[in-house]
């Protein structure tokens, strides 16, 4: 595979400037999504996936290097993703290929089956079933919890999820790189809005919608995944059709881990 250049750039949606990483200029749009991390997570594989796909790996409002700021109604799953095709419309991206992580998963379900853009679909341990919100993004439908929780509180947190979320010891500065986006408070409002309005409504709903699609899906899976357990994975392969799963060693963040298999498993499936 052939290095390509990872650059960060810029799209107006809705009057909020988002921002996303690119890679590539060939082939089919491959659009990425995070959940309560952001674009960071798939940095380790875009310049690999960028020899294949054109790679958009966006982060929504509140999160990353994205302006705005998000709130309780518009960080549930479908307001999300409205806010991506949104994105996707700006990026003159008509149909897609998606990948989710996350929550950012649940979100590109919603997208699977309800807009009829999505041509193939990649879940990176994501949130599926009832298999979310876990207890500590849970506690924050609590008002009290958000209005007591600033930015020091927020970056030792994220700090400590990001290192549990990796088999491998990161650095230091590889996990201030993570956290840095929540240096800024309305950073931390957007993920606590997230973590408020988690619900795992969202994904039990589709179920019959995602059958119907039939979209061809991969799952690729860090098998040592702690808050997404990998067991809801192999029940997902059985339950939706035109389904299959790829487990790759690591935890919740498997690019970080095993990123030449993650890059394999989704090179192989969007090639199919």
């Amino acid at each position: 595979m052939s290095d390509n250049p990872v650059q960060r750039k810029t799209v107006e949606v809705n009057g909020t400037v988002l921002s996303y990483l690119q890679a590539g200029d060939e082939g089919r749009p491959l659009l990425l999504l995070h959940g309560t991390f952001w674009s960071r997570v798939w940095r380790p594989v875009l310049p690999n996936l960028g020899s294949r796909a054109r790679c958009f790996a966006l982060d929504l409002p509140g999160f990353g290097a994205s302006g705005g700021e998000l709130d309780i109604h518009t960080a549930t799953v479908p307001e999300l993703a409205r806010t991506v095709l949104a994105a996707a419309d700006a990026l003159s991206l008509r149909t897609f290929d998606l990948a989710g992580h996350d929550i950012g998963g649940g979100i590109a379900q919603h997208l699977t089956a309800t807009s009829g853009r999505v041509q193939r679909l990649i879940l990176m341990n994501s949130v599926m079933f009832d298999s979310w919100p876990v207890p500590a993004v849970e506690r924050f439908r609590d008002p009290e919890v958000r209005a007591s929780t600033g930015v020091e509180q927020m970056m030792a947190a994220r700090a400590d999820t990001t290192r549990r979320a990796v088999a491998r010891s990161l650095d230091e500065d590889e996990v201030a790189d993570y956290i840095s986006p929540w240096k800024d408070p309305a950073r931390v409002r957007s993920w606590m809005a997230m973590a408020a309005a988690a619900d795992a409504k969202y994904t039990l709903d589709l179920i019959p919608a995602l059958v119907k699609a039939a979209v061809p899906m991969r799952l690729v899976w860090g098998s040592g995944d702690d808050f997404q357990k990998v067991a809801f994975a192999r029940r997902y392969t059985a339950d939706i059709p035109a389904t299959d799963l790829v487990e790759v060693p690591g935890k919740h963040i498997p690019t970080e881990d095993s990123p030449d298999q993650v890059t394999a498993a989704i090179l192989d499936h969007l090639a199919r």
